[in-house]
């Protein structure tokens, strides 16, 4: 990859005292069969996530991030102040979180340089979630234009004692405007740091926007590897044989990082067509235990794809009626027969896939007796799913459980969400 930046590390005063919250959820976390796809895990708990739900221009949970303030250019020349508002970072009542980069209309934000010209906001989970391996996701819609500099990223735990790189950095995604079809991915550590980062691009076939759609970005991390994807498409994998005897500092708890710097050495400064506001709007951050063991041999995440039936009451199966893969086919429950109609794969973003296509809520709908059908993956929250420790199928979008119609368990019942109850025609498991 293009050498690049001293990178980030200055926390911005923030204590790195930290504690794992551990829920007690569990979610599909896999990838599909082909080749060149993420490595494929089974179904593991899910230790953290933040869904960005809640009322429009209301902060991000005080429970999950830490927002960083000032304006000292973290070691790159950035250009913004980093402010604790809700003007840089909110939610918009759409399950989103929305880091808006500004011009600056504050004469006393004094930044590295003088009075600074922009802010924006960085916000960490350094004193409230920290966790060593595992896969750690989010969904992203990046801004446009040159000078920005979004970014999803980790740093060690003990950044606060044996300071940077020695604390080591895992880049999940960062984006720089003048490369609109590109991300990157790179680790630094002592003696692989800033330019020196070991790390690949991804580029977007067709010459595509990042800043166009969402996009998945994911790390699958285990002791001895590390690898990267795009929307579940491994881009590239580390190891200790790629550091050329530098020390693998990727062996102790890590904390995630988002923001959107403005100008720096790497991206440089915004120019006359740079507009502002900016955004940088994150759907979700999901972390799974995935990854912990590193005994699979396939990046230590859980083994083979996790592909199979998912059964129910009185051992039935989930089927695609008529083994139809068009949209809007009805999700039914059938007598198990072993058919591709029957064989569903557990994504790396969450849903649960048939045929080529998702697991999806007609309509989005969040209403009791929504139906279920199949379409095509859209990156939704009507498409992806938790598997709970108490054998509940949970619908992301709607907090409710997949059901089985009038609670009706014979052959063809048509399938559906409902708040969970507990009843028998809710419960569902892996085969």
């Amino acid at each position: 990859m293009a050498a690049h930046r001293a990178r980030r590390w200055s926390l911005g005063g923030s204590v790195l005292l930290v504690s794992a919250a551990v829920a007690t959820a569990f979610t599909f976390i896999t990838t599909g069969p082909s080749a060149d796809r993420a490595d494929a895990a089974a179904p593991t708990a899910v230790t953290w996530s933040d869904e960005f739900d809640g009322p429009a221009g209301s902060a991000p949970d005080p429970a999950k991030w830490t927002l960083e303030t000032g304006g000292g250019g973290n070691g790159n020349h950035e250009l913004q102040y980093y402010r604790d508002s809700r003007d840089n970072a909110a939610l918009d009542g759409n399950g989103n979180l929305v880091i808006t980069a500004r011009k600056n209309t504050d004469p006393g934000l004094q930044c590295w340089y003088g009075a600074c010209q922009y802010t924006s906001a960085r916000l960490n989970t350094a004193k409230t979630f920290t966790q060593a391996y595992g896969h750690f996701e989010a969904r992203i819609k990046v801004p446009r234009g040159q000078g920005m500099w979004p970014a999803f990223w980790m740093l060690g735990n003990d950044l606060g004692s044996v300071g940077w790189p020695n604390s080591g950095e895992i880049d999940i995604m960062e984006n720089v405007g003048y490369e609109p079809n590109a991300v990157h991915g790179t680790l630094h550590g002592p003696g692989y740091s800033g330019g020196g980062g070991i790390g690949a691009a991804y580029n977007l076939p067709g010459g595509a926007a990042f800043a166009d759609a969402f996009h998945v970005f994911a790390v699958d991390w285990s002791p001895e590897k590390i690898t990267w994807s795009v929307d579940g498409t491994t881009y590239q994998t580390r190891t200790p044989a790629d550091l050329g005897g530098k020390k693998w500092v990727y062996d102790h708890p890590f904390f995630m990082i988002l923001n959107l710097a403005v100008g720096g050495d790497w991206p440089g400064s915004p120019n006359a067509d740079t507009r502002f506001p900016q955004t940088m709007t994150v759907d979700y951050v999901r972390v799974s235990a995935s990854g912990g063991t590193g005994n699979s041999g396939d990046g230590g995440n859980g083994g083979a794809t996790k592909t199979g039936a998912i059964k129910g009451v009185g051992g039935m199966c989930v089927d695609v009626a008529g083994a139809s893969a068009a949209d809007g086919t009805p999700i039914q429950l059938h007598d198990c027969t072993g058919v591709d109609a029957q064989k569903w794969t557990l994504g790396a973003d969450g849903t649960v896939r048939a045929l080529g296509k998702c697991l999806d809520v007609r309509g989005g709908s969040t209403a009791d007796g929504a139906a279920v059908q199949l379409y095509t993956c859209n990156g939704t929250k009507a498409q992806q799913w938790v598997h709970t420790s108490a054998r509940d199928l949970t619908n992301v979008g709607a907090d409710k459980c997949l059901a089985t119609k009038d609670n009706a368990s014979g052959d063809g019942t048509p399938l559906q969400i409902r708040t969970c109850s507990g009843a028998a025609t809710q419960k569902w498991i892996l085969a």
